[in-house]
This record gives structure tokens, C-alpha cells and sequence, in this order.
């Protein structure tokens, strides 16, 4: 039988509690934070264009295809189909936030109308320079799994993609240094997706990003990109099909 030595079962014991942690993160944004933005999708898109969807909302793909509807709201629901082929991107929906720690709570769905249905939101700063399209940090959901990534400090530094796409190109692999520094950037957590409706909190908190679903604590995460100052944007990143009930944004500072 393998014996594991007792600090390591101690370890194992620690990341596994802190993973199912019941701590309430749309609670503790309703006492610390302040409500900046809400929005329930009671009304009708206009057309398919980028600022279709009314109410502050902006997508940054929407005018690479405008004969085709990405975003439709139907009885307070908005409902995600990305173009991604035809568009050569994966929706990218966005709104102004504007907080250092804060987060935002939503109500999401998988509808079951394609076999890989994920869901990427998360924060963007597009004046930030010296990180590709401002992307900062996610939260990632699969059918399998949930992933926390801090791409400001990680691969979408542009030295740090300079490096990786330099590797490729001469058919190398990643840099061993670059490999192990993207590595600490992210995790990643076993989850079961399904087709029901459920809440999502997601916040940052100093270095630290939270990810909750129904209440309960799911993946956590420390790294340097997630202290990011100015979170300007939350967005929504949809390969295929996802559906979202209410959006709320929360500032804590």
C-alpha cells in the first residue's frame, strides 16, 4: 500500500476543504461592496451590431458578422450564440465596471444545444499596455471542469508571448522557465456541467479570485494579476451557446 508521508495527506486534506468551502461570495458583496450595475435583460436587442443589446453592453464581435444574430433577448434572458467560425472569434460581450476588488453575480445556464457549451467571464483593461488586448484574469467553466487564470502576469503578457510564440515557430518547446511560471498562474478544478439554471459569484479580492456556484466555494486562486487596479470591463467570452438571466456588478474598492 502507498504510504504518503503525513505532510502531504495534510496538504491534499487543505486544498480539497478550501475547493468545497461554503463561503458565500454574493453575500459578502452585498455587505462590503456597492451595487454599480444591474441589468434583468427585460427589453428587446436592436439589430445584431455591437451595442445591440442595449443598456451599456458592447460586443466586440458582433459587427464581423452582422447578418448574423449572436445575442438575442427573449423574456429577460439573454441568450448567447457565437459566430465563432464565421467571426473567427468566440463572442465577446462586455460592459464598463470599474473597481479594484469586487465581482459580479449572475444567473446562468447551459441550454444543452451543443456538446461543448462553456462559459469564460472576467475582467479586461484595455488601457493597460504591455498585455494583449487587456485581457486580465477569468473564470473559465467547461463540462468537466473550472479554471481560475491570471493572464496578466501569464501568457497573455506580451513578453511572455513573444517568447512562447518564438518557441513555436523554430518548433521548440516552451521554454522551461516560461512553462513553470505559466503554471502557478492558474487552477483548475473537476466540475460536472449540466443544463440547469444556477447563480455564479466571481470576485477578486487583493491577489486572490473566488469562484462560487449556488453558494459554495468551488476553485480559489492566488496571483499577482488579479490585484490588477482598474478592472474596466467584465466580460463574457462564449464559444458557443450559454444563457444569462441577471448580471449584477459589485465594487468593494
Amino acid at each position: 500500500m502507498l504510504r504518503l508521508p503525513i505532510a502531504l495527506c495534510c496538504s491534499l486534506i487543505v486544498s480539497y476543504a478550501s475547493a468545497a468551502e461554503p463561503r458565500d461570495d454574493a453575500a459578502w458583496l452585498r455587505e462590503k461592496g456597492a451595487l454599480i450595475f444591474h441589468d434583468a435583460f427585460e427589453r428587446e436587442e436592436n439589430g445584431n451590431l455591437a451595442k445591440a443589446i442595449g443598456n451599456g453592453w458592447n460586443s466586440a464581435t458582433a459587427d464581423r458578422v452582422p447578418h448574423i444574430k449572436m445575442a438575442d433577448l427573449d423574456e429577460g434572458i439573454l441568450k448567447i450564440a457565437s459566430a465563432s467560425k464565421e467571426a473567427g472569434h468566440a463572442a465577446h460581450i462586455h460592459h464598463e465596471a470599474g473597481c479594484t476588488d469586487g465581482g459580479a453575480v449572475i444567473r446562468f445556464k447551459f441550454p444543452g444545444l451543443n456538446k461543448s457549451e462553456s462559459l469564460q467571464l472576467g475582467y479586461v483593461d484595455r488601457e493597460l499596455k504591455g498585455v494583449h488586448a487587456g485581457h486580465l484574469c477569468y473564470g473559465i467553466l467547461s463540462q468537466s471542469s473550472i479554471t481560475l487564470i491570471d493572464h496578466k502576469t501569464g501568457i497573455m503578457n506580451l513578453e511572455n508571448r513573444k517568447r512562447r510564440d518564438e518557441a513555436a515557430a523554430r518548433k521548440e518547446k516552451v521554454p522551461a522557465d516560461l512553462e513553470a511560471l505559466l503554471k502557478t498562474k492558474q487552477t483548475s478544478v473537476p466540475w460536472k456541467a449540466d443544463i440547469r439554471w444556477h447563480e455564479l459569484a466571481l470576485v477578486t479580492e487583493g491577489d486572490e479570485m473566488r469562484l462560487s456556484i449556488d453558494g459554495k466555494l468551488l476553485a480559489k486562486h492566488r496571483s499577482e494579476g488579479f490585484a490588477h487596479p482598474m478592472k474596466r470591463w467584465f466580460s463574457f467570452l462564449v464559444n458557443n451557446t450559454v444563457w444569462i438571466d441577471d448580471v449584477k456588478i459589485w465594487k468593494v474598492r
